[in-house]
């Protein structure tokens, strides 16, 4: 039986126990009050009994305001609707998935008169990417003689997604290229690089590079005359995520494969303002998830749908079989960003391998991303015997790291080496400027 006792219940419990102050004159009143303790206790059961059952016409339904996005509030609704004749007196109890943040009391109590709604609101916030799972809400109603809270469980449980944050992603775009970003959407407004596509003619500045000027245009005008060329679009960039064992690392409150998955989605918002298409691939020891170039709103929903439950392992990456998936799978000429970490040889050595299955086909950028700033550990005076080890670890690491990325470049590539905190602006400059000089 799934009841408790109502306070009217306690007030009569109270009011047999009175006479109790009396019965060392009068003994048999014990008796009365036991008789009386025990009827009302067979009535409350009679109560539950006859009450324990809700029509129903009464139902619970659970709406959110918005999809569920890591670290951001998302209120749910729980809508309580009597289409029956009868008045309830209801206390509920949503059961929320326990690993999520609750901003408000998820318990409410409430009268819902027949023919009427009510309605509820409790805010939660999702600390990780993933699936989660609500249960049914429990609900107490007062039994027809007011003795008992009927309890029973009404809705019905469901499961949730958890994605990456969306919000945050812009938010890096925004401040990583301001207004350039800001004007690219409201405008439209062609940017001028040296992109492949031509534009128009213009008189010669000082500063121009001489490959643009046009001998013939300047012959028949009689003045150095400059081809212009606007920053090509329709380019193909395809981001490929590390899910290996070095992702793994938390900093914060999160991992840094998180970090490369809103810094990815970051870039992602560029390419799409600037009509280009990207594509995403994460990989492991093979590919995990692959997700062609393309671009508009419904590739963007179907990235975060690839990545809403994807955890980093801890194994080793295998580069060659990513990049030979890249190489067989891309056949048009990208910029490929590679989003990793290396902190010794045997892995920079199989990247820098790997690395010569896309070159020259593609323009490959691989980003490494460190635990901390390695410089400003090494720049710092020990203090302790502990501290003079770390710092001879860090700038074995550096050294590493400067070598491997120096390969890279010496291979045609591009590299960077960054914290999480730079990752976002450091990449969204870097895809800028490839676009600006037509290096694609």
């Amino acid at each position: 039986m799934r009841f408790v006792f109502s306070h009217w219940f306690f007030i009569l419990l109270a009011i047999g126990l009175l006479p109790l102050s009396l019965s060392w004159n009068f003994p048999t009143l014990r008796y009365l009050v036991f008789g009386y303790d025990v009827l009302l206790i067979a009535i409350a059961l009679i109560d539950y009994f006859i009450s324990h059952k809700l029509p129903a016409e009464l139902t619970i339904t659970r709406e959110f305001s918005k999809r569920f996005a890591i670290g951001d509030e998302t209120k749910v609704h729980l809508c309580v609707e009597n289409t029956s004749a009868q008045t309830f007196n209801l206390q509920i109890k949503d059961e929320f998935p326990p690993e999520m943040k609750l901003s408000d009391s998820r318990e409410a109590k409430f009268k819902v008169e027949g023919q009427t709604t009510a309605d509820f609101f409790y805010g939660l916030t999702p600390p990780r990417r993933g699936k989660y799972e609500f249960g049914k809400t429990a609900v107490r109603f007062l039994s027809k003689l007011g003795l008992v809270w009927c309890q029973i469980n009404l809705g019905k449980a469901e499961t949730v997604k958890v994605y990456p944050n969306m919000r945050r992603a812009r938010e890096m775009e925004l401040k990583a290229l301001g207004a350039n970003s800001y004007l690219a959407v409201q405008r439209k407004a062609i940017r001028r690089g040296e992109g492949r596509e031509f534009e128009s003619m213009r008189d010669y500045v000082r500063g121009d590079e001489l490959r643009h000027i046009s001998w013939t245009a300047t012959a028949r005008l009689a003045r150095l005359t400059t081809r212009q060329y606007q920053i090509e679009r329709d380019q193909t960039v395809l981001i490929a995520i590390d899910a290996g064992r070095l992702m793994t690392g938390r900093i914060g409150d999160e991992t840094k494969f998180d970090t490369a998955i809103h810094a990815s989605l970051a870039l992602m918002s560029a390419t799409a303002r600037r009509g280009d298409n990207c594509g995403l691939a994460v990989f492991s020891r093979k590919v995990k998830k692959y997700l062609p170039p393309q671009k508009g709103i419904a590739h963007v929903d179907a990235v975060l749908e690839a990545l809403h439950d994807l955890e980093p392992e801890l194994i080793e990456p295998s580069y060659a079989r990513a990049f030979q998936f890249v190489s067989a799978n891309l056949k048009k000429r990208a910029f490929v960003v590679i989003l990793t970490d290396l902190v010794d040889k045997d892995s920079s050595a199989e990247l820098i391998n790997s690395l010569k299955l896309m070159r020259p086909r593609h323009l490959p950028l691989v980003v490494c991303i460190g635990d901390r700033d390695l410089n400003q550990t090494v720049s710092e005076a020990p203090k302790e015997l502990k501290d003079v080890f770390v710092q001879s670890a860090a700038e074995e690491i550096i050294h590493q790291r400067e070598s491997a990325l120096r390969l890279v470049e010496m291979l045609g590539g591009l590299a960077l080496d960054v914290t999480t905190q730079t990752l976002a602006p450091r990449l969204l400059e870097t895809y800028l400027r490839v676009k600006e000089r037509g290096l694609l």
